[in-house]
C-alpha cells in the first residue's frame, strides 16, 4: 500500500533577505530612539555684544556663542571689535545654518585641520563676497554633516581663512550649532584676528 504523498514545505527565504529585513528592523529602531531621545546640548552661553577695537594686534584664540535661531535675523559679526554688532562694519553673519561675509569679505577653506596647526593663512584662493546675499557664502557652504540617527547637525571641523574688505585676516572654525540654553541654532566658533594686516594668526 503506497504512502500519500507528504506535503511539501514552503521555500525558505533566501538569507540574504532575512539579514536585509532584520537590518531594516534595526535601522527603524534606531531612528525612533534618535526621534525620542532628548540631546543634551553642550553648556555654551550667548555672548553679550560689547564691541571694543582690537587694533593692529593678534586677538585669540577667542571662543565666541551667537543666538542665530530667530528665522529672519542675521546676526553679524565684527573681528575687529570682537564681537556681534548691530551697526558699523561686521564680517561674517550667521542666521540657522548659514553662514554669510559682507561684500568683499573673502574666505578660503582651509579642510579638516587641526586650527592650531594653522599659524599663517594662505596669499590666495579666497573666494570674494561680491555683494551681502541671503544665502550661504559658497567657501563656507555646509560646514556640517546631519545624521539621520540622531538628528542632529554636527561640524566637519574645517578651519577657514578669512580676509576682511579692509584687508585684515582671520581664521574660524564652527565648533557647535546647539547651547544648553537656546537649544538649536546657536553657533560657536573659535577665531584668531590678526589686527596689523598679516597673514600670521598663530603665536
Amino acid at each position: 500500500m503506497s504512502r500519500p504523498p507528504r506535503p511539501s514545505r514552503p521555500p525558505r527565504p533566501p538569507i540574504l533577505v532575512l539579514v536585509l529585513g532584520v537590518a531594516f528592523l534595526l535601522l527603524m529602531g534606531s531612528l525612533l530612539i534618535g526621534s525620542f531621545t532628548e540631546p543634551e546640548f553642550p553648556p555654551y552661553t550667548p555672548n553679550v555684544a560689547a564691541p571694543v577695537l582690537v587694533g593692529d594686534s593678534l586677538a585669540g584664540p577667542v571662543t565666541y556663542t551667537i543666538d542665530a535661531s530667530i528665522p529672519d535675523r542675521w546676526r553679524r559679526f565684527d573681528f575687529s571689535r570682537s564681537s556681534v554688532v548691530d551697526s558699523g562694519r561686521w564680517d561674517i553673519a550667521f542666521r540657522r545654518t548659514h553662514v554669510m561675509a559682507a561684500a568683499g569679505t573673502s574666505i578660503l577653506d582651509l579642510g579638516a585641520v587641526p586650527f592650531d596647526s594653522v599659524s599663517d593663512l594662505p596669499e590666495s584662493g579666497y573666494i570674494v563676497a561680491l555683494a551681502a546675499g541671503d544665502t550661504s557664502h559658497p567657501a563656507v557652504g555646509k560646514w556640517y554633516d546631519y545624521s539621520y540617527l540622531t538628528h542632529l547637525l554636527r561640524s566637519k571641523g574645517h578651519v577657514y581663512a578669512l580676509r576682511t574688505s579692509a584687508g585684515q585676516y582671520a581664521k574660524f572654525e564652527i565648533l557647535n550649532y546647539y547651547c544648553a540654553v537656546v537649544g538649536t541654532a546657536c553657533v560657536t566658533f573659535r577665531y584668531v584676528y590678526q589686527g596689523d594686516g598679516s597673514r600670521v594668526v598663530g603665536r
